[in-house]
């Protein structure tokens, strides 16, 4: 009997099973006990690779019914290719799949949702978090803070390395890795969850490879769009208490940030840390009226309150109205301060123009003709 794939490079055995059969699995599987090795990074990510053909992020569509053909029927040690897989048993088998490792329900499987279904490497196993995910934004910024040396705005290589060294050193593994398996280890979550391919982390990207347990605002205030009358007291002062962490009064550094952040991620799907200032600035501009830097529960009222009032009886009244759903509030919340901003420089150019017209002087720029 053959010795198997034992001995041979990464190359070498991928080039074998190629020459053996069409079926990328079966490369991956004990030649004897047919069972799945357990893949290093670098295999993990051949495999994540090779069935999201479009690089979009997901195994979804025909890539996922090519995946569980050849999942399947990799089992067998034979050439058999994925058409011994009959439709009906594809549908059962996806159903069953998806039930059990679709987590969010999307239809279509992400990176995060691949690593519980193949065995891995203990150790980069334990970098996908699955079990531990931080309990709010406000520690995923105080993290962010930490390995962010350079005030870049970014995660880039040598920070994230830094971060998986404590990441396993925290779980007491890191005894166990070389650091050219962290330098593996490092590359490999780059190839994952970078998704703009820059070789660095923005923060929506780190978000992903470092998710937090929920995002405080969708649970606590948009009940009012799932059947309640309206925005409690009580509501506002826990969603407050979530994030005035340290119980002084106000939201503010870290915990704003936190804030901010789930606020942001309810309009926007991709976002770094300039579009987090410049957010920032706009909401301050249109919400912080005692103008301190933090947030007080005066404020936090007014922003939830517009929150609830748009994530509920204004999106329900254009529903089957044909009329296009009202614009989410957090723009119009922003726009306040940008409103205000302009009206501001407006004045200074109207009392400009009309100090250096009374004096003789030429106004620079372009120049309005009088009526």
């Amino acid at each position: 009997m053959a010795a198997g794939f034992a001995g041979l490079t990464d190359e070498e055995r991928k080039m074998s099973s190629q020459e053996k059969c069409n079926n990328f699995m079966r490369q991956f599987r004990d030649d004897e006990s047919r069972e799945l090795k357990k893949l290093t990074a670098n295999q993990f990510m051949e495999v994540w690779s090779h069935y999201d053909a479009d690089g979009n992020g997901y195994i979804e569509g025909s890539e996922l019914d090519g995946f569980l053909k050849e999942f399947v029927s990799s089992v067998n040690s034979n050439d058999s290719g994925p058409e011994s897989v009959s439709d009906s048993m594809l549908q059962e088998l996806k159903e069953c799949f998806m039930e059990a490792y679709d987590d969010n329900q999307d239809g279509k499987i992400e990176i995060r949702e691949l690593a519980q279904l193949l065995p891995m490497e203990e150790n980069f196993l334990l970098l996908f978090r699955f079990d531990n995910p931080l309990e709010s934004s406000v520690e995923f910024m105080k993290i962010w803070k930490t390995y962010d040396k350079d005030n870049s705005g970014f995660i880039e290589a040598d920070e994230l390395k830094n971060f998986l060294r404590d990441l396993l050193k925290e779980a007491k593994k890191d005894q166990d890795v070389s650091e050219d398996k962290l330098i593996e280890y490092t590359d490999t979550m780059l190839q994952v969850f970078d998704q703009n391919k820059d070789g660095k982390l923005q923060l929506s990207e780190m978000a992903k490879l470092l998710p937090v347990k929920e995002n405080f605002l969708c649970r606590s205030v948009f009940k009012v769009s799932q059947g309640a009358s309206k925005l409690t007291k009580e509501d506002i002062e826990r969603v407050f208490a979530l994030y005035d962490r340290d119980n002084n009064g106000t939201i503010e550094n870290e915990e704003l940030n936190g804030f901010l952040k789930d606020l942001l991620e309810l309009v926007k799907k991709d976002y770094d840390a300039l579009d987090l200032q410049e957010f920032q600035d706009a909401i301050m501009r249109g919400c912080d009226f005692n103008k301190d830097g933090k947030i007080n529960k005066k404020e936090l009222t007014m922003i939830l309150l517009a929150l609830a009032k748009h994530g509920g009886e204004d999106e329900l009244q254009t529903a089957g109205t044909g009329v296009q759903p009202i614009i989410h509030p957090l723009s119009e919340i922003a726009s306040m301060g940008m409103k205000a901003l302009k009206m501001q420089k407006l004045r200074v150019r109207h009392f400009v123009s009309r100090t250096l017209g009374s004096t003789g002087a030429a106004p620079t720029g372009n120049t309005a003709t009088s009526s």
